[in-house]
């Protein structure tokens, strides 16, 4: 089973802060680091570290850590052929913030992933030809819509994380098979707060009334409400003491995309990508975090 990632990759730029900043208030922080970041990045690097046959559909700019970037996604066995580098603009740059409770904020400036068009996705439509697809929301929203439309209709999974959290058109959502938002992104999308099973069972209705058949909804420390065609259920999560939480949703996205390549029924899926995102936050920033599947394995096998 082949996995297609369409999505962003930025530079991110990463310091560590006692507390965020109020607005006008200068704070002196820590550990500044430049490393590889971008949710599609993070999903695709993810999925491969778990075991996923991983091909990735992406644009970088003609700055000077741009080809180490796309070095850096082959070193982890990714397909890299549909990365391409864009002339007279920067590769995407996310500025981050952490807090000592390992909370994070960040700002996104979106550089070349802003020239993944519709236009450009269709140089390689080819890459569209595989049994699943894993989209998130930091590229133009009509580049999503039409690799969810190609892949669809050459048969593949459609799967959409919807981050950062944003209003979506029914012409997305009605092709997507299953959707993996966190709380904050499923009331974004149905309007209902998911503050307990009550609500997250609510919007997981109003999730499966758009057409998707599976609903994975990331609650944090609490784990996840996973609902298959209306039915649903809490899968709790693992206890460790969280570092840095970035990239920890797109660890989850990449390895259950990874489980499900290897077939495994969707809990366990769920339980596989909830190790490894448990493993990714307890270690600092975006890529730099993600574990391998020797690793996942280890945590499942200890639990």
């Amino acid at each position: 089973m082949t996995l297609t990632v369409v999505g962003s990759i930025n530079i991110d730029h990463v310091i560590r802060l006692p507390q965020f900043p109020r607005p006008g208030e200068t704070l002196t922080g820590s550990d500044y680091r430049i490393v590889p970041g971008g949710k599609g990045a993070n999903q695709a690097v993810a999925a491969a570290r778990a075991g996923a046959a991983t091909r990735f559909i992406a644009c970088v700019g003609d700055d000077a850590l741009a080809q180490s970037l796309i070095d850096g996604f082959a070193a982890d066995g990714i397909d890299t052929g549909a990365i391409d580098r864009m002339t007279g603009i920067n590769t995407g740059v996310a500025l981050i913030q952490v807090n000592d409770e390992g909370e994070n904020t960040i700002a996104l400036a979106a550089g070349a992933n802003g020239r993944l068009t519709p236009e450009q996705l269709n140089r390689h439509s080819e890459g569209l030809n595989c049994e699943q697809l894993l989209l998130q929301l930091e590229i133009p929203l009509d580049t999503n819509i039409a690799a969810a439309g190609q892949a669809k209709a050459r048969g593949a999974r459609v799967v959409l994380n919807p981050a950062p959290a944003q209003t979506l058109p029914d012409a997305l959502l009605s092709l997507v098979d299953l959707i993996t938002p966190n709380e904050t992104e499923a009331e974004r999308l149905t309007g209902v707060a998911v503050n307990d099973d009550a609500g997250a069972a609510t919007a997981a209705r109003l999730l499966h009334d758009k057409g998707i058949a599976t609903v994975i909804i990331t609650l944090g420390a609490r784990g996840v409400w996973l609902s298959e065609q209306g039915r649903g259920r809490l899968i709790s999560g693992f206890k460790v003491k969280a570092v840095d939480t970035t990239a920890a949703g797109d660890t989850f996205n990449g390895a259950l995309l990874a489980a499900l390549q290897q077939r495994q029924p969707l809990e366990q899926a769920v339980r596989f990508a909830q190790a490894a995102a448990a493993l990714s936050v307890t270690r600092p920033g975006a890529q730099t975090s993600v574990p391998y599947r020797a690793e996942i394995k280890t945590l499942l096998e200890s639990r």
